[in-house]
């Protein structure tokens, strides 16, 4: 073990790479420390409360938004690296960041945003993350972005894994901004991320597939009846139903769902202690060279967290109503793309400085960084304002 209550796996602090802008170090704080209090204090994490998850803040205020999803992500990713001795601040940090680079309105924003930007190297979240963090958030008097340390910014790219090489999970290009920041502080894309990353990517697996089921079941897509088809969901349900006989919907459904959370935690624990002593490695460097992740759940419990995946999919996120708010949320995105391309005077204060003199591609990614920005109720109110007709969400 190492010192600290950390594994000799973990990410050791003192050893960190630092970060592209040196900085002094802190004397009460470690490096991940600091990198967590600024995701928390960026203006980035505030917009989460108002960006969608599944179903849009007007549809009912205990739907899931991005930001509680997070917060979400962030506990079970705590729970992963004190179970398995890792670095807390770190993997906090990583849970923390991983979805600043969302659009208004979920994917429908971002799948209208790649559309529009597919000339000039498309839109994709996770690279659209790392600018928000490198390039965007402007509160520094010597940096733009958050100047956040090589370990984050790697978990935070890697977190699904290596971008090239035979590890990478699919073989495509690495986006622009990637690649970008890549050459200027090299993030080791052919390597797996450090086991605290590995555990936020898979706590956010868990989250969502837990309480996306809870959300379709609070907007009545799906009857807690038809957990029954899980193999995950159906076993807790029949076990609940012979432990509390009578009980009442909320309660049962809670109950299940937090069942759910735990059989998922649990099963992940001891599927990476188990690939831990296999592996048996020196220090996290000996986790990057790894031919496969360690954070990961049994082939069992994967299988069931597909099945429930594929259930999701039908039953909650192609559901007749949420496509229809989908689609209309998509097409409001892009009228706003296509409406400050042409008039990039129309954005605020820095946003249009210039802007009708940059290249295409470049005035293009201006537009999709102040959209992808924008929040569902402020891309609402734009619109409101840039046409004569603004279509309702629900």
């Amino acid at each position: 073990m190492g010192g600290l209550g950390r594994a000799a796996y973990a990410v050791r602090p003192e050893r960190t790479r630092g970060r592209l802008v040196v900085e002094a170090a802190s004397p009460t704080r470690t490096p991940y420390q600091r990198d967590r209090d600024r995701i928390v204090h960026s203006t980035a994490f505030r917009r989460l409360s108002h960006k969608t998850q599944v179903f849009v803040a007007d549809e009912g205020d205990h739907f899931r938004t991005r930001l509680t999803h997070t917060i979400e992500v962030s506990q079970i990713a705590r729970a992963f690296a004190r179970a398995l001795l890792l670095d807390e601040d770190l993997t906090e940090a990583i849970a923390l960041v991983h979805d600043f680079g969302h659009t208004p309105f979920g994917h429908a924003g971002e799948r209208a945003l790649d559309r529009r930007m597919r000339a000039y190297g498309g839109f994709d979240h996770n690279a659209q993350s790392l600018r928000v963090v490198t390039a965007l958030e402007r509160r520094y008097a010597e940096f733009d972005g958050l100047n956040l340390t090589w370990e984050t910014l790697e978990g935070l790219v890697k977190h699904n894994g290596p971008l090239i090489g035979p590890n990478a999970p699919k073989q495509a290009p690495v986006p622009k901004p990637i690649a970008d920041f890549d050459a200027l502080f090299p993030l080791d894309l052919g390597g797996f991320a450090s086991l605290e990353a590995q555990a936020a990517a898979i706590s956010d697996d868990i989250a969502y597939n837990t309480h996306d089921l809870d959300d379709g079941l609070r907007a009545g897509l799906i009857d807690i009846a038809d957990l029954g088809e899980l193999d995950l969901a159906g076993s807790i349900l029949d076990d609940v139903q012979a432990a509390y006989p009578g009980i009442d919907h909320g309660r049962m459904a809670h109950e299940i769902l937090r069942r759910h959370i735990t059989r998922m935690v649990e099963d992940v624990i001891g599927t990476a202690f188990a690939g831990i002593a296999d592996l048996a490695p020196a220090d996290v460097d000996a986790v990057r060279a790894a031919a496969l992740p360690l954070v990961t759940f049994s082939p069992l419990m994967d299988r069931a967290v597909k099945q429930t995946r594929k259930f999701l999919f039908q039953r909650v996120y192609r559901n007749d109503h949420v496509m229809r708010v989908m689609q209309t949320a998509e097409g409001i995105v892009e009228d706003l793309f296509a409406r400050l391309f042409e008039r990039p005077d129309l954005m605020p204060g820095e946003w249009s400085r210039d802007a009708d003199r940059l290249p295409e591609e470049k005035r293009a990614r201006r537009v999709a960084d102040y959209l992808s920005g924008m929040t569902d109720t402020y891309a609402l109110s734009a619109h409101r304002r840039l046409f004569d007709a603004t279509p309702q969400l629900r």
